[in-house]
């Protein structure tokens, strides 16, 4: 039998799950909605009967879920999660542990595409870079020395709730004008009334509105990548998330923008990349915390 584990992505709308081996194989996946509310225990109701269906042979060994939101140092509590109804303090660790029989880790769903694109991806050329995820909210991920920093209490990497706009619109996190709230899903649908896809595909039709946005979605976002690279100076950049389906609009704006902003000596060799595994990182990245929660 393959050893193999169990990777989990939660999101609002759906939940992604895949059997991965310990070389990085899928070698099956399930997607399914997420319940509406969304509250913690129609949640966990579902991945279990996910898992259960996924695994039915009982040959996973671990599992590792991923959770819009941060978790604890030890993996084992979702903390909070902003955009889940009821999601405060929840120890998911411990009530899939007890139904499912696997030991089970819990992350942070950016960091888990992170460990996605660091394991199968376009991080896996860097020890030191950082990762923004474009969607419904924006996340982040950091890695020093090849290895995930998640800060002393598990928290580290928001990078989405930095401030760009001192007056800019309030988010659940209690911050005001954070990046997120610039350039996430849905700052785009209240800024233009219309979905991220939408206002790709007008770019690419010639709109010359839908074109002059992008550009300067681009430069607005590069002014919280800039304030990352001053603090990190890291090798690369990475993005992700489903709003890069549009990179071809705003990625020229975004690095003319970071090369304004940034000195020379502090982007010294930067690169900036969009990520290669697309919506499979976070379900890749948390069954990749699976294996590494096995480590000896």
């Amino acid at each position: 039998m393959t050893e193999q584990v169990i990777g989990v992505d939660l999101g609002g709308t759906n939940i992604k799950l895949g059997r991965y081996t310990r070389e990085g194989e899928c070698l099956a996946a399930l997607k399914i909605a997420t319940p509406q509310p969304s509250s913690p225990d129609p949640v966990i109701a579902e991945i279990v009967a996910a898992i259960r269906e996924l695994d039915s042979d009982h040959e996973a060994i671990a599992l590792g879920v991923g959770t819009p939101g941060p978790a604890d140092v030890k993996g084992r509590i979702a903390k909070l999660a902003i955009n889940l109804p009821g999601w405060v303090d929840v120890p998911l660790a411990n009530n899939l542990e007890a139904l499912i029989g696997l030991p089970t880790t819990v992350g942070n769903d950016a960091n888990c595409a992170g460990l996605g694109e660091a394991w199968l991806g376009a991080g896996r050329h860097f020890q030191n870079w950082i990762l923004l995820t474009l969607g419904t909210g924006v996340g982040g991920a950091i890695f020093i020395n090849g290895e995930l920093f998640v800060g002393h209490n598990g928290t580290a990497g928001e990078l989405g709730l930095v401030t760009v706009d001192l007056n800019g619109p309030s988010c659940k996190s209690g911050n005001h004008g954070s990046l997120e709230q610039h350039v996430s899903a849905q700052a785009i649908r209240r800024r233009t009334g219309l979905e991220p896809r939408n206002l790709a595909d007008k770019a690419a039709a010639g709109d010359g509105e839908a074109i002059a946005f992008w550009q300067q979605y681009g430069r607005e976002l590069a002014t919280g990548i800039t304030s990352t690279v001053y603090v990190l100076a890291p090798e690369a950049v990475i993005i992700g998330g489903g709003i890069c389906a549009a990179c071809d609009f705003f990625l020229p704006t975004l690095k003319a923008e970071v090369e304004r902003r940034v000195k020379p000596t502090s982007r010294e060799g930067l690169q900036i990349a969009i990520a290669e595994l697309g919506n499979q990182a976070g379900m890749a990245g948390a069954a990749r915390l699976a294996w590494k929660s096995l480590a000896f």
